[in-house]
């Protein structure tokens, strides 16, 4: 219950100082390419229940036909404004909606799509499953330059099936044994310290 008052508490007054930022950066999405200012997609949340995540659009809108659901590199299908959105993570913004509606936390394993979730482990699965995905996480912060490490691969997607997703399944099970509300606001200041530098 603490984590969810303090969830409710704090997305609620970032929605409100930031504003001023999301309508400006809603206005530069909709000047930079055709298409919709947000960009939602399934994801699978607690305990397995499929939800559609928001985010700012970073690609351009037929980008999900024209390649792999993850983003490698200097991927082409990025906009100009994706590009910036992107780099400072502020396409995640929108996410605070997702916390106010109960979908998400602010702090928890980063929700996944149904093709990746798919590979977990049964064990595994049902474990990191069983708490509220987040907006940050310990594994975030760890594989905050992900992009350009599966830029550097020549197959990204068995190197994010074979190497990235299981160290990050096994820090998002470390969290779940150990989470807590002074932990998740220690991990929150962790993100923002990465974000600022």
């Amino acid at each position: 219950m603490p984590k969810r008052v303090f969830d409710l508490l704090a997305a609620g007054c970032g929605v409100l100082l930031l504003l001023p930022v999301l309508l400006l950066i809603m206005l530069w999405i909709k000047l930079d390419s055709p298409g919709p200012v947000f960009f939602r997609q399934e994801r699978v949340g607690r305990f397995g229940k499929p939800f559609r995540i928001h985010k700012f659009r970073t690609m351009y809108v037929d980008a999900e036909a024209r390649g792999l659901q993850l983003t490698v590199g200097a991927d082409p299908r990025v906009t100009r404004s994706g590009q910036f959105l992107r780099h400072y993570k502020l396409d995640e913004l929108p996410q605070l909606l997702d916390v106010l509606l109960g979908q998400m936390s602010l702090v928890g394993p980063r929700p996944e799509v149904p093709r990746y979730v798919a590979h977990y482990p049964a064990d595994v699965r049902d474990k990191v499953l069983s708490v509220r995905p987040g907006l940050t996480d310990l594994a975030s912060i760890e594989y905050r330059h992900e992009n350009r490490l599966l830029g550097e691969s020549s197959d990204p997607e068995h190197t994010y099936l074979h190497e990235v997703m299981p160290n990050k399944l096994r820090i998002n099970l470390q969290y779940v044994d150990n989470h807590g509300l002074f932990s998740d606001i220690g991990i929150l200041w962790r993100t923002l310290q990465v974000l600022f530098r």
